[in-house]
Formats: C-alpha cells, sequence, structure tokens
C-alpha cells in the first residue's frame, strides 16, 4: 500500500479510472470538488455545489452527477452541458454513489444532506431518459456489476445487506432485489464497491481500515489494509488493472481520530493479484 494523492478530501468518494487517458479521476462531495492525478500532474476542478460521482463518455467529456442534476463536463475546456434533474424539487437530498453499467447506462444514488432516514434513491441514466429504480434508501451506497452484464448490486449501507437484481438486455432490473451479502452479524458497513473480471465483489467497508473482495460464495478471499478508518470506495486502473486505488474521508472524525490518522481523506494505491474490469463507457444518446 503506497500513498497516491496527499490531497486530504472531506469526503472522497467515486474513483474513476478514465482508459482512454489512463488517469484517475475522482470527488470530494463536500469539498465540492473534482480531482485528478497523473504522474505529477495534479489537478483539481472546483464548483458551486456538490459532485459525487461519474463516468466515461470519450477521451474529454465524462458524465458527472451533482447536487440537482446530471451534467456532461468536458475535462479540457471545462464546459458543462446539463443533461438533466437530479432532485432538484429536494433541496435537503444530495448525490452520492454512483458507476456506468456494461449497456452505457449510469447508476446513480441520492440520499438526505444528513442522511435522513429513507430520504434517498437509486436512478437509471440511459440514453436521455432518468428513471428512478429503487426508493425508500438512507444511504445510497454500492453500485456496481458483473462482468458479464447480467446482474447489479447496491446497498442501503445503515442496512449493511448487500443487494443483487438481474438486469435485462438494456440494462434495466428485472425482478425484484435480493440479498446478496449479509453483514450484519459482522456489523461491517458497505461503502463503495465493485466487481472484477473473475466475479469478486471488493467492498471498502467504512470504519474498519480495509478494502475486503468477496467471492460468488460470499467468503472473503483477499483484504487490504490502510492507515486510515474511513476508507471510501475502490476502484481498479493502472495497464493490467490490478492496481487499486482506494478514496477515503475525514467526514464524522473526531480530533482525536484525526490526530491518529493524519492521511484522513488521501487517495491510496496498491497492487494486487486479482484483474478489475475497465470502467464501462456512458452512451449518452
Amino acid at each position: 500500500m503506497a500513498l497516491f494523492d496527499d490531497r486530504l478530501c472531506t469526503l472522497g468518494e467515486g474513483p474513476l479510472w478514465h482508459p482512454l487517458r489512463n488517469q484517475l479521476f475522482w470527488f470530494d462531495i463536500m469539498g465540492k470538488a473534482l480531482l485528478s492525478r497523473s504522474g505529477d500532474m495534479i489537478k483539481q476542478w472546483d464548483f458551486d455545489e456538490y459532485v459525487s460521482a461519474g463516468g466515461w463518455v470519450d477521451h474529454d467529456r465524462i458524465l458527472m452527477a451533482s447536487y440537482t442534476s446530471l451534467s456532461v463536463f468536458n475535462l479540457e475546456t471545462g464546459a458543462r452541458e446539463k443533461l438533466c434533474d437530479l432532485e432538484a424539487d429536494k433541496p435537503e437530498n444530495r448525490c452520492n454513489d454512483g458507476r456506468a453499467d456494461a449497456h452505457g447506462g449510469f447508476w446513480i444514488g441520492t440520499m438526505g444532506i444528513k442522511s435522513e432516514p429513507k430520504a434517498g434513491a437509486y436512478y437509471r441514466y440511459y440514453r436521455g431518459e432518468l428513471r428512478k429504480l429503487f426508493g425508500d434508501i438512507t444511504v445510497t451506497n454500492g453500485a456496481c456489476f458483473s462482468a458479464d452484464g447480467l446482474w447489479a448490486c447496491f446497498t442501503d449501507t445503515k442496512t449493511r445487506l448487500m443487494m443483487r437484481v438481474a438486469l435485462d438486455e438494456h440494462g434495466w432490473p428485472k425482478g425484484e432485489p435480493h440479498v446478496y451479502l449479509d453483514f450484519r452479524k459482522d456489523d461491517l458497513n458497505i461503502d463503495g464497491a465493485l466487481f472484477d473480471k473473475a466475479g469478486n465483489v471488493w467492498i471498502a467497508h467504512w470504519g474498519i481500515h480495509a478494502v475486503r473482495a468477496y467471492g460468488p460464495d460470499g467468503r472473503m478471499v483477499h483484504e487490504e489494509h490502510f492507515p486510515v478508518t474511513r476508507v471510501s470506495c475502490p476502484a481498479f486502473g493502472g495497464d493490467d488493472y490490478k492496481t487499486l486505488y482506494v478514496t477515503s474521508a475525514r467526514s464524522g472524525a473526531g480530533q482525536e481520530e484525526l490526530a491518529r490518522e493524519p492521511l484522513a481523506g488521501a487517495t491510496f494505491v496498491v497492487q494486487v493479484p486479482f484483474e478489475g474490469q475497465k470502467e464501462n463507457q456512458i452512451i449518452l444518446g
């Protein structure tokens, strides 16, 4: 494990390895910023509202979720084009976890700014349409997709249950979600997550310094430890997709914890003996 970037995010989230740029992007939700690093080159884009997650559209553009909308952001020019509203009628909510699926769609979760019970929901944007998928969620997290594109997983972190739902030929959920992994007995929180090529799901367990991988049978197959309690989300990248990037947060930590963990909010990197998936491209229309 090594330090990838020492900028301390209040709530680091949404790491995205852009496969055309060979570059990592991530968000500081509460800091209202998009960050990036490639070698010694560091960049930061600041916004006037919360930004939380994104997916790549082409070499220069990403789809970006913000407080009130989904938009296309040009990384070269800084131009931003609104696609649609995202709970613009609910100022007490903000965007949170999101990821592109294998069909060109983008899943995005919302939640209460103060984590109000069941205030959030999961949505999917697909070829110009934003559709609500699941509601009554307190903390939307863990959106990830199997390599074959047949399944999606997501969670309400408060439940400690990772849910799985089948997808149709266009990537829309079919049938009802079912429990895939149950962490209630272990009292583990599910934050960001993603699948590798072999079908293992990698979960950032907020609160225990660790990202763990679980096989299809639910058994843990790998674990990586980090020098911060509040790990938030993993992403695979690098030339062989065996590089794991992990964001973290300072949000919610007391002064004693921050004194023990001066790197809280930093972004970390580690080589793992598993191959991740390439992040899916978003198709706008």
